[in-house]
């Protein structure tokens, strides 16, 4: 998730914010070009993100639409939408996948972007900022409250370089929890097909890249198909 605008702890930073229902909560109009999530009914504005953080949101959307698609599931990959997860709370996660029906109900639905409690993402995932507590502890009992199948906490910090998967196994209510390391490809419960490591996660390429290798592929493809006298666009 994004780092919060001030340096202080999750609970001076709730203090200090109005008090909003969540109703209110999703027609708040605060600073332009400024998110914000909501705590037990208290704002929590959002800062920019670092470069790395937004390379690893883009890298992680575009492999999971890569993924859903070639594996032809009815599910889709998003970033910057936001997430009842109790009474009066919300939060963005930074990447999350939901079924595509209910992504459908949220774009004929006025107002800000938000699933509420009945809702559930199948997976977020959170890119852990400073305030490491929020996203290890806060967010995780959140959204294990609120039924999400599968939580990934990707860390980029040196001092403790992994991805912390937790997923909610069947018919139980608390998650289990694997830490991956670099070298490691993470295992997801939600998606056991789908190859990642935690190199590739943390140090990603950029998509800009991936796009212009898959397109010149295409190309030579269809170039090779030509010579052999096929019309690449009859197949």
């Amino acid at each position: 998730m994004s780092q919060s605008v001030l340096p202080v702890s999750e609970t001076d930073r709730v203090d200090a914010s109005p008090t909003l229902t969540f109703a209110e909560y999703l027609v708040y109009e605060g600073e332009p070009d400024l998110l914000y999530e909501l705590h037990r009914g208290k704002l929590i504005p959002m800062a920019a993100a670092t470069a790395l953080h937004a390379s690893i949101c883009e890298f992680l959307v575009y492999i999971l639409q890569r993924y859903l698609a070639e594996h032809n599931l009815d599910l889709v990959a998003k970033t910057n939408v936001g997430v009842r997860t109790e009474e009066n709370s919300s939060r963005i996660p930074d990447v999350i996948v939901c079924t595509q029906s209910l992504w459908e109900q949220l774009l004929a639905r006025p107002g800000a972007g938000v699933f509420d409690l009945d809702e559930t993402p199948v997976l977020i995932v959170e890119v852990v900022s400073q305030n490491e507590r929020q996203d290890y502890v806060t967010k995780r009992a959140e959204y294990e409250n609120a039924g999400v199948l599968e939580y990934w906490m990707a860390d980029p910090k040196a001092n403790r370089t992994r991805v912390r998967v937790v997923t909610l196994p069947e018919n139980e209510t608390a998650y289990e929890q694997t830490n991956f390391v670099p070298g490691e490809n993470i295992v997801s419960l939600q998606f056991p097909d789908l190859v990642l490591s935690v190199d590739q996660i943390l140090s990603p390429p950029l998509v800009e890249d991936l796009i212009k290798e898959e397109y010149q592929r295409t190309e030579r493809l269809a170039a090779r198909l030509r010579e052999m006298g096929i019309d690449p666009d009859s197949i």
